[in-house]
This record gives C-alpha cells, sequence and structure tokens, in this order.
C-alpha cells in the first residue's frame, strides 16, 4: 500500500443494534468540531511492526483500554487526503468513562515559543451505527458499512 497507512481496531457491540465506539481528537484543533470528526483508535505501524500488531498497540495506547477476542479483518480505506486506513472489527465492551489516553506536544498557542501536552484522544463514546456515520471521518464510513454487512455472518 503506497503512502501513509495507518492501523485501527473498529470495537463494536450488539445493544438493540449495532453500536460502534469511536474517538474524539484531543488538543486544540478539534476542541469544537464534532460531526464528521470522529474516528476509530489508530495509528502509524512503527518500522517492522505488522499492520494488525499496531492496531492493538494503538488502541491501547488511545484509549486505555486492550482489545481480546477474534480480530475480523475490513477491506482497506483510502481518506481523501491520501491515508489509507487498515482496519479489524473486534466485539467487545468498555466504558468510555474509563478512557486513558496517551498525550502528544505541540507549540500552543501558535508561535509562542511554548510546548503544552494534549490528550490525543480526548473522549470516547459508543454510538448507534446511523449516529457514527454523522461522527466518523467520511473516508472512514465505509468501515462502518463493511462492519454492518459482515456482522450478519458472525
Amino acid at each position: 500500500m503506497p503512502g501513509k497507512v495507518s492501523a485501527g481496531i473498529l470495537l463494536y457491540r450488539r445493544r438493540d443494534g449495532l453500536e460502534v465506539l469511536l474517538v474524539h481528537p484531543g488538543g486544540p484543533y478539534w476542541r469544537k468540531k464534532d460531526l464528521g470528526a470522529w474516528s476509530l483508535p489508530k495509528g502509524e505501524p512503527l518500522a517492522g511492526e505488522a499492520p494488525i500488531d499496531a492496531a492493538v498497540r494503538e488502541f491501547a495506547e488511545e484509549t486505555g483500554f486492550e482489545i481480546s477476542g477474534e480480530l475480523r479483518p475490513l477491506e482497506p480505506v483510502r481518506q481523501a487526503g491520501g491515508k489509507t486506513i487498515v482496519a479489524w472489527a473486534a466485539e467487545g465492551d468498555c466504558d468510555p468513562a474509563d478512557l486513558r489516553s496517551n498525550l502528544f506536544s505541540m507549540e500552543w498557542p501558535p508561535r509562542s515559543g511554548k510546548q503544552q501536552e494534549f490528550p490525543e484522544i480526548d473522549r470516547a463514546a459508543w454510538f448507534p451505527l446511523a449516529e457514527a456515520r454523522e461522527k466518523i471521518l467520511a473516508g472512514q464510513a465505509p468501515l462502518l458499512d463493511q462492519l454492518l454487512i459482515l456482522s450478519r455472518e458472525w
């Protein structure tokens, strides 16, 4: 896969239908964005790291939750910016109130010379698929469609 690649986990649970866990990016640029800003937990593989291992690692780093159980591959999707998302679906449950995300540093305010730390993910939430479709980044929405189709076979 040419270009940048991110690997992630689309965690789902069955309630009155399928629900997916989405995360909201932290930091000042995303603070007031909601619709079309959420994502599945994901990140770039380290040098020599298998994408599936990167997906499990990134899920734990961004949420503080461990993945157990079967990881079911989804077809990769390409976002508008050119990044390819390689993802696996996993059935599970967690309480978003227990989210513990890693931190990143950036200069803030811009050109101030001051470094501040922000959580990579500032919140997580469970969404029914219809609402998740409104919340998720447009380039990742096809992963929801795949989950819906494949879940009928599971």
